[in-house]
């Protein structure tokens, strides 16, 4: 078999079906399908995803896939981490503090470390990607801040 931007083919150039590929480097390769979705609690038609995180021996940062349903969303909180977001599909209003931002596609946000924000899905599925620092984070509800 021949190999195409670092891996082995399957000889039809689609990469191998493994699920998981630790390299000697520490690197790891697998289809993001692989990782367990889990309902959001406090979300409303929401589930989360740890794609690569420090389960895959990432020490810094943990990257999440979020998608919600039809009539999907999260409620005003706050977390004591940063995110760094990248939406895949669909639209959402998205609250940050005191303004409302409608999102969808290629749209990207940074939210600081303790700006209140929410989530209200227009156009389901809303799926986005999510970074934030490996650290401890505690969610706080509106309600509760």
């Amino acid at each position: 078999m021949g190999t195409r931007a670092g891996y082995q083919s399957r000889g039809n150039g689609e990469p191998p079906e493994e699920e998981h590929v630790k390299h000697d480097s520490g690197a790891v390769v697998r289809p993001a399908d692989a990782a367990p979705s889990n309902t959001v609690a406090a979300g409303k038609a929401t589930r989360m995803q740890v794609l690569v995180g420090p389960e895959q021996g990432a020490p810094n940062f943990v990257l999440r896939r979020f998608t919600m349903g039809e009539g999907g969303g999260m409620p005003l909180h706050t977390n004591q981490v940063e995110h760094e977001q990248y939406v895949l599909r669909g639209r959402a209003r998205i609250r940050i503090g005191e303004r409302i931002h409608e999102v969808g596609p290629d749209h990207t946000l940074y939210i600081p470390a303790g700006a209140p924000h929410s989530y209200e899905v227009v156009e389901a599925p809303f799926e986005f990607l999510c970074v934030v620092p490996n650290k401890p984070d505690q969610v706080r509800i509106a309600d509760a801040c």
